[in-house]
């Protein structure tokens, strides 16, 4: 090592390869999600691919690549297990051998989030080992770990803007509620769109009482009205944040509400045999629109999302998967 090279130099170069990786993972498997974040300062859009990517990873593993390269029940328990601990030990010590571990290990202890969030995260993803049918308790802690700490890890980021209102308790409590909220609807979105495939591919059944053979337009439209409150309710959240990072969860709002209003489209029957998505040329006219919205707000919004087009949205990678970044 040249001798005027700071001593953390091998670590620095480690480290921005670790998170350029992360990035990679998600420009690969989420569409949506990478034009969302291209709105962010470049070490935002860095640090919340750094923690997608894990969440990536970590769902491929029960979702069924791990089982796809030969991996039998007991051994795709024990490579997640693996993978929990591996966070861990990263988290604690700040390295990995593991690249998208690592760089997700530098974000959380730079923003200031660990195993609290972490924890709920893989029990939700064991879940998916455990569970085929779920009741209205065991989905609410699975909502909670595969998709609400999601949206607050990426809180712990967006809260270290400058432009974000969370100087008071009170501020930094309604920006975590709102971010639950819209995690739980991006995750309640993914439920409708994927649920034939969830049940005959996987074997699960996330709403209870929903299945293929028994989803009904009524339980739909309650479904549908279930997450549309939870849209609804984040976006107080949303036009708190610094106004590069609200347009960026402006257009997955979008995206997500395009979604559920397409869902709602597709009588229950049909929505069991195909699967909704959202055209490109469409994902693009949201996203201005969101860009549209603040840039004629400034660095705040006023209380209540663009009303033109669609109900306002979110925005949602379209790759199966868990909480935002189905």
């Amino acid at each position: 090592m040249p001798q005027d090279a700071p001593a953390d130099a091998p670590l620095s170069l480690y480290t921005a390869t670790a998170l350029a990786a992360s990035g990679a993972v998600i420009g690969r498997y989420s569409t949506s999600f990478s034009l969302a974040c291209r709105t962010l300062p470049a070490a935002v859009r860095r640090d919340i691919a750094g923690i997608y990517a894990l969440v990536r990873v970590a769902d491929e593993v029960v979702d069924g690549t791990a089982g796809a390269a030969g991996l039998g029940a007991d051994r795709v328990r024990a490579a997640l297990d693996a993978y929990e601990a591996e966070v861990a030990s990263a988290l604690a010590t700040g390295f990995s051998t593991d690249l998208v571990v690592h760089g997700f290990a530098d974000v959380a202890r730079r923003h200031g989030f660990g195993t609290e969030l972490t924890g709920p995260f893989f029990a939700s993803m064991r879940a998916d080992l455990d569970v085929a049918e779920h009741d209205g308790a065991s989905l609410e802690s699975y909502i909670y770990g595969s998709a609400e700490v999601v949206g607050l890890m990426c809180l712990e980021v967006f809260m270290d803007m400058p432009g974000t209102r969370a100087e008071t308790p009170e501020q930094r409590e309604m920006l975590r509620a709102t971010a639950r909220r819209l995690g739980a609807a991006f995750q309640k979105v993914n439920f409708l769109r994927d649920l034939g495939a969830d049940h005959d591919q996987l074997g699960r059944t996330y709403f209870p009482g929903a299945d293929p053979s028994h989803l009904d337009e009524t339980r739909k439209q309650l479904l549908l009205a279930d997450l549309g409150a939870d849209l609804d309710a984040a976006v107080p959240g949303i036009l708190a944040l610094d106004h590069r990072a609200g347009r960026a969860v402006l257009i997955a709002h979008g995206l997500f509400r395009e979604l559920a209003r397409r869902i709602e489209e597709v009588p229950a029957a049909e929505l069991t045999r195909r699967r909704i998505s959202v055209p490109a040329g469409v994902k693009l006219r949201i996203a201005a629109r969101a860009l549209s919205v603040t840039a004629r707000t400034g660095s705040h919004g006023r209380g209540r999302a663009p009303e033109s087009g669609p109900p306002v949205p979110a925005a949602v990678p379209e790759t199966s998967g868990t909480g935002a970044i189905r």
